[in-house]
């Protein structure tokens, strides 16, 4: 049902009138396999429309809109993603798209916004493959796959000695697929070697054979695109067999708390990339600051926010600076404001490009002391990598 998350801000604006809602819609993975990540979308949904409500909502002209939300469970059944879409138009009436998480949920629900040409702003996808197609109602806020692993290579190719022989392992999604398209050839360019290059299938349980092969061909390094199940699973099945290379990385899990305390101490060691750090550098008109938005969250939901949990409350912010700057609800007012916003948020700068895409540096961290720690960003470490990594029988 909605959420009428106005109602408070309305108590508290001491009973300043409000003029019509304007309304968000989403179809989100809320149970079902991909649930956990699912959650920091509808959470962080939920926050910003309570925030910027409670701030008095959306300006228009003189007139002061709330916020209304519309979320509905796609129980992470891609199919029935599209269909509550097109529900969310044309039953529900909502006024604005946000996304799904994965980046195969965009690339179906989006169809669906460029069909009736209604603006979606998503904060869950990251492939290549959206964003190529020639659509001009999807905007996203996730920073392009195909450089997920691109401040991790530059790191490697600085390291001494460097890793002579890389393994890249990747599933078989649109977003995987992308990561693996662009890592090669960053590899390339970094006089990098790839001596396994495997794609396994989406929701994979057994990596034996890959780490055998890891293992017989000495790869040490290992750089593995995957959704968090899989790379779980990845890392126990590694320690089971005794491989161990001197250094992997991971597109996902390692920022997050619950990624650590499903490994405990095996979750040491392991690196990874993230777009955003809860810096108190990064100012927001509603939240004050990252480092702020990262406590309350904490507060409220009982969990640490990581990049998706930013990544949403921007979409949200997207789509309201555009709202504003249109000076209208009118769908398409409102994508061609979206394609010039540009704003300071507590997730970075936000601005879109040609294709509707956000471009924001990916962080190499690791997972040291039980503890994320920055280690490159900006063509320079910011703190001491652990490499080569100890063998498990010495952690």
């Amino acid at each position: 049902m909605y959420r009428f998350l106005f109602l408070l801000a309305s108590l508290l604006l001491s009973g300043a009138a409000w003029a019509q809602p304007v309304t968000f819609g989403a179809s989100i993975q809320l149970t079902g396999p991909v649930a956990n990540t699912g959650r920091y979308y509808k959470d962080a949904y939920d926050f910003a429309v309570e925030k910027i409500n409670a701030a008095g909502g959306i300006t228009i002209g003189s007139a002061r809109h709330p916020i209304a939300l519309r979320i509905l469970d796609n129980q992470s059944d891609v199919n029935l993603s599209v269909r509550q879409y097109a529900q969310l138009l044309s039953q529900d009436k909502v006024n604005f798209l946000l996304g799904p998480f994965a980046s195969n949920f965009v690339l179906a629900d989006s169809s669906i916004a460029e069909k009736v040409r209604v603006p979606m702003v998503q904060g869950g996808g990251a492939s290549d493959q959206i964003y190529s197609r020639g659509y001009r109602y999807i905007f996203g806020t996730l920073p392009a796959a195909s450089n997920y692993f691109g401040s991790t290579i530059e790191a490697m190719a600085k390291l001494n000695p460097k890793p002579e022989r890389v393994a890249l392992l990747y599933a078989d999604d649109a977003f995987d697929v992308s990561v693996a398209k662009g890592t090669r050839a960053l590899l390339q360019k970094a006089g990098l070697r790839l001596v396994i290059d495997e794609r396994y299938s989406t929701n994979a349980s057994d990596f034996s054979a890959l780490l055998s092969r890891i293992k017989s061909g000495n790869a040490d390094a290992v750089l593995v695109a995957g959704h968090e199940t899989e790379i779980l699973n990845f890392i126990r099945q590694a320690k089971s067999l005794n491989v161990s290379p001197k250094l992997y990385s991971f597109t996902v899990g390692v920022p997050s708390a619950d990624f650590r305390h499903a490994l405990g101490k095996d979750a040491n060691g392991a690196s990874g990339m993230t777009a955003w750090l809860p810096s108190a550098t990064l100012k927001d008109r509603w939240f004050g600051n990252a480092e702020e938005f990262a406590r309350a969250w904490k507060a409220k939901f009982g969990y640490e926010p990581d990049y998706h949990a930013a990544s949403g409350v921007a979409a949200v912010q997207a789509l309201v600076n555009a709202i504003e700057a249109a000076g209208s609800t009118d769908p398409q007012k409102v994508r061609d404001a979206l394609a010039k916003v540009s704003f300071d948020s507590l997730y970075g700068p936000v601005a879109f490009d040609d294709k509707g895409q956000i471009s924001l540096p990916q962080i190499m961290v690791q997972i040291q002391d039980d503890k994320v720690v920055p280690i490159y960003a900006g063509k320079d470490f910011i703190n001491k990598l652990e490499y080569p990594l100890a063998p498990w029988s010495k952690r």
